[in-house]
C-alpha cells in the first residue's frame, strides 16, 4: 500500500471514537487477511509453512520487532514466537491504552512476572506499594528472594517515604491503581513527578519505571500511560476479556522494551492461545464500554444501599462522595468521554459485632442467586469472595472485608440478595445494650370496676 493511502487511513481512523474502534478493529492488517471478513477469523496452527529455509531465516532474525498492520506481512514461523490472531489483538490493546507496543500473555500473573523479569537483574530492587493482588504479593515475597532480586514495600502515596528508599539499584515502582481489593488510589501524576526530578541523575538504562496494574480500572476507566506511567499490566481474564470464559494477560510497554518481553515470552513459554486472544478480541474489547457503564450504575446503587445499612461499617467505592480520595478519582478515573468512571467493584466492611463475614458470604452462597460466591472478577456474573482467607491469603491476616465485582443482573435483585442474606446473619443487639434501652411504660387499662 502506498505510504499516503497508509496515512490517509490511519488518520481517518483516529477521528473515530474509541468505542467504535474496539468494536470494528482493524480494517485491515497485513497480519491476517481478514478485509473480506465482518469478524476476523480465528487462525489456529501451531507451526507454519515455509518457501524457502533464506524465509525462515528471515522469520528468526525479525523476531522481537514490532508488527505493524501496515506494510509487508511477517514471517510466521512457530506460534510461541508469533501468530496473526494473537498480535492483532496486541495491536487494538496499544491503542486502547495508548501505548507503542503490546504483549499478552497466557495469564494475568504470567505478564506480570514477564514483564518484571525480563526488566529486572540479579541485585537490582523493586518498591510495591504494601496492598497488591495475593498472587503479585507471593511473587515479590517468595519467588525474587531465589532470583537476588529484592523488592521493599513502600506507601507509594507517601512520596518522601519512596525517596528516601530509592536506592542505586531501584529501578522499578510497582503498583495498582485502584488498588485490590482496597480501591485506594495512587497519585501517578505526583509519581511521575518524583520519578522524573530522580531520574535526572540516573543513567538511561537504569532509569525508575512506573509499573502499574491496571485490571480493575481497564482502559475504559484510566489511561495510566497519559498520567505518567511507563508500562501498563492486565488480567485479560477479568473486565477486558469480560465473560469469564478465557485466561489471558497483556504487557503495554514503549518500543524499546519490546524485544525483551518476546524473548522472555518465547524462552519461559507464557503465551496467550489463538483461541483465548480471538475470543477477548471479538467478544470482551467490543463490549467493554457497554458492559462497564450498566455495571457502573449497579455500582452505585449498591454502594449507596450499603452505606445506609446498619450492619455495614464502611464501604469504599470511588463514586461515593464519602470516598476519601474524590478529588484524585475525580482527575485519574475517567472514560473514553472524559466523563467520571468510577468502575464496577466495591469493598465493604460488615460490623463484627453484628454479622460475622464469613457466615454472611456462606449465606450468599447458599441462598443467592444473582450473587455468586467466587473469586475472580469483571464477569457478567455478580461475584463476592473475602479477599483475606481467599485471594489475599498470602497475606497471612484475617479481616472483615468483602469484595464485591458488580456484573450485568438487575440492581434490584442484587439489593435483594444482599439484604436478605444480611437479614439472615444478623445478630441481635447485645444483651447489654437492651438492658440501656428503657421499655415504654405500658398503658393504663381504665378501672371497670
Amino acid at each position: 500500500m502506498p505510504v499516503k493511502a497508509r496515512s490517509d487511513i490511519m488518520a481517518r481512523k483516529q477521528q473515530y471514537k474509541v468505542t467504535t474502534r474496539l468494536v470494528h478493529g482493524p480494517e485491515h492488517s497485513a497480519k491476517w487477511d481478514f478485509s473480506h471478513h465482518v469478524t476476523p477469523p480465528l487462525s489456529s496452527s501451531t507451526t507454519y509453512r515455509l518457501d524457502s529455509a533464506k524465509r525462515g531465516a528471515r522469520g528468526f532474525q525479525e523476531f522481537g520487532q514490532l508488527v505493524k498492520d501496515f506494510g509487508e506481512s511477517p514471517v510466521y514461523i512457530y506460534d510461541r514466537l508469533d501468530e496473526p490472531t494473537r498480535s492483532i489483538l496486541e495491536g487494538e490493546l496499544a491503542e486502547v491504552e495508548g501505548g507503542e507496543a503490546c504483549v499478552t500473555f497466557a495469564s494475568g500473573m504470567a505478564a506480570i512476572s514477564g514483564a518484571l523479569g525480563s526488566t529486572l537483574r540479579a541485585g537490582d530492587e523493586a518498591i510495591a506499594h504494601p496492598v497488591l493482588y495475593g498472587c503479585t504479593h507471593s511473587l515479590l515475597a517468595n519467588w525474587f528472594p531465589r532470583l537476588g532480586l529484592v523488592a521493599h514495600r513502600v506507601n507509594l502515596n507517601d512520596l518522601e517515604a519512596v525517596r528516601k528508599k530509592v536506592s542505586e539499584r531501584t529501578r522499578v515502582l510497582y503498583l495498582e491503581s485502584p488498588v485490590n481489593p482496597t480501591l485506594e488510589l495512587i497519585d501517578l501524576g505526583a509519581l511521575r513527578k518524583l520519578c522524573d526530578e530522580l531520574n535526572r541523575e540516573r543513567a538511561p538504562e537504569r532509569k525508575l519505571l512506573i509499573f502499574i496494574d491496571n485490571t480493575f480500572a481497564t482502559p475504559f476507566g484510566q489511561r495510566p500511560l497519559s498520567l505518567g506511567a511507563d508500562v501498563v499490566l492486565h488480567s485479560l481474564t477479568k473486565n477486558l476479556g469480560g465473560f469469564g470464559t478465557e485466561l489471558g494477560g497483556a504487557v503495554i510497554c514503549p518500543k524499546a522494551m519490546l524485544a525483551s518481553l518476546l524473548l522472555y515470552r518465547k524462552d519461559f513459554g507464557g503465551i496467550l492461545s489463538a483461541k483465548s486472544a480471538w475470543a477477548i478480541m471479538v467478544y470482551g474489547l467490543p463490549t467493554l464500554a457497554l458492559r462497564l457503564k450498566r455495571q457502573q450504575f449497579t455500582a452505585k446503587k449498591v454502594a449507596t444501599w450499603l452505606e445506609n445499612h446498619e450492619a455495614v461499617a464502611r464501604v469504599v467505592y470511588p463514586g461515593l462522595e464519602s470516598y476519601p480520595q474524590r478529588a484524585l478519582a475525580r482527575k485519574q478515573l475517567l472514560d473514553f468521554d472524559g466523563d467520571f468512571a468510577p468502575g464496577n467493584m466495591l469493598y465493604f466492611e460488615l460490623d463484627p459485632a453484628r454479622i460475622d463475614a464469613e457466615e454472611f458470604v456462606d449465606e450468599i452462597a447458599r441462598s443467592a442467586y444473582s450473587v455468586t460466591l467466587a473469586v475472580s472478577l469483571g464477569h457478567t456474573k455478580t461475584l463476592i469472595e473475602l479477599p483475606a482467607s481467599m485471594t489475599h491469603s498470602s497475606y497471612g491476616e484475617v479481616g472483615a472485608g468483602v469484595r464485591l465485582s458488580i456484573g450485568l443482573e438487575s440492581p434490584s435483585d442484587i439489593l435483594a440478595d444482599l439484604k436478605a442474606a444480611l437479614e439472615a446473619v444478623s445478630k441481635p443487639k447485645s444483651a447489654s445494650k437492651r438492658r440501656r434501652e428503657k421499655p415504654a411504660a405500658p398503658s393504663k387499662a381504665p378501672n371497670r370496676k
